[in-house]
């Protein structure tokens, strides 16, 4: 089933300086989608595209069939995707538990547990956490979301191996088990043999890589 498609997708930061030219996707609930390329290829840019962080220079996003600019694009990111973004996003006065708890009411600490957070260290102020720490944070808020896909933004990034391993588990998971659709913004070949589709933008065109 289709949840998000975006159709000829063109941007620019400014006049004629192309970031992503007619750019097209469909992307389906129960699977998980690794987005490569270069630095600078505009694979941030896209993600915040289909988070409706931003508008399109020109084409389509559309969510279960309707533009997601029918209902505006607040209610986009309040009911319809969970982002994990690079620089966290946390609340920094709240603890790993509050974070969570500000997305959904039910407990976070099982998933942050899952995680390899403490009981302890989920209490703690955020600010007294590791990068690496914050990162698996914003992990569980995006996870314990009602919202049906989920923007990852490279969400490994600061994790060692095994927990990167782990985390990539995880979001294979939501999607197989749990109906998520999952984009993975990423440069990690491990991340990406574990998706299902991988996409790769290069010279400002989307791509599907045949997985082998």
């Amino acid at each position: 089933m289709s949840t998000l498609e975006f159709k000829n997708i063109c941007y620019a930061y400014e006049k004629e300086k192309w970031i992503l030219s007619e750019v097209s996707a469909v992307l389906e609930t129960g699977k998980i989608y690794a987005v490569l390329g270069p630095s600078g290829s505009g694979k941030s840019t896209l993600l915040s595209l289909l988070g409706g962080l931003d508008t399109p220079t020109k084409g389509n996003i559309l969510f279960n069939g309707e533009d997601i600019l029918e209902k505006g694009l607040e209610y986009h990111r309040r009911n319809r995707v969970s982002l994990i973004f690079q620089n966290y996003n946390l609340i920094d006065y709240m603890t790993p538990l509050e974070n969570t708890a500000l997305i959904a009411k039910q407990d976070g600490m099982p998933i942050l547990k899952r995680l390899g957070l403490t009981k302890e260290e989920a209490r703690r102020n955020i600010l007294k956490l590791s990068g690496g720490q914050q990162q698996r944070v914003a992990v569980a808020r995006a996870l314990i979301s009602a919202a049906s896909v989920i923007l990852a933004d490279e969400p490994t990034g600061n994790l060692d191996e095994n927990t990167a391993s782990e985390l990539t588990d995880i979001l294979r998971e939501s999607a197989h088990q749990f109906g998520k659709c999952v984009v993975v913004v990423t440069h990690s070949q491990a991340v990406a043999e574990k998706a299902d589709v991988v996409l790769e933008l290069k010279h400002k065109k989307l791509k599907e890589r045949e997985i082998l």
